[in-house]
């Protein structure tokens, strides 16, 4: 019985480590593609990046470079593409490079 208890448990966990995020991903997968409207930029399962121009049914048209338009199935569209904000950290200066030690020095920057 009790070897029985741990197989019925070991299969629970897998269940929860394994199915049910793969299935969150593909519902929340479908649900974009689903969303894509004229204008998003969206990148294809091939990687071809490009602008929704026309979205009905279960097609989008998609502009991948000025005057090309393709039509593709919604189910090839495998993100939306997002502009990822890119923080510039500021360059520290050197330990040993003071104002005061070019001007008293004489040499040039």
């Amino acid at each position: 019985m009790s070897l029985f208890l741990i197989i019925v448990i070991l299969f629970g966990a897998a269940w929860v480590m394994f199915v049910l995020p793969a299935r969150r991903r593909r519902v929340s997968h479908a649900a974009m593609q689903e969303d894509v409207a004229v204008g998003d930029e969206i990148i294809t399962a091939g990687g071809i990046h490009g602008t929704v121009r026309e979205a009905e049914g279960d097609t989008v048209s998609v502009e991948i470079a000025a005057g090309v338009v393709v039509t593709l199935d919604r189910r090839a569209i495998a993100a939306v593409a997002a502009e990822e904000e890119v923080e510039v950290e500021p360059e520290p200066e050197p330990a040993g490079d003071t104002e005061a030690q070019h001007e008293t020095s004489g040499e040039p920057r």
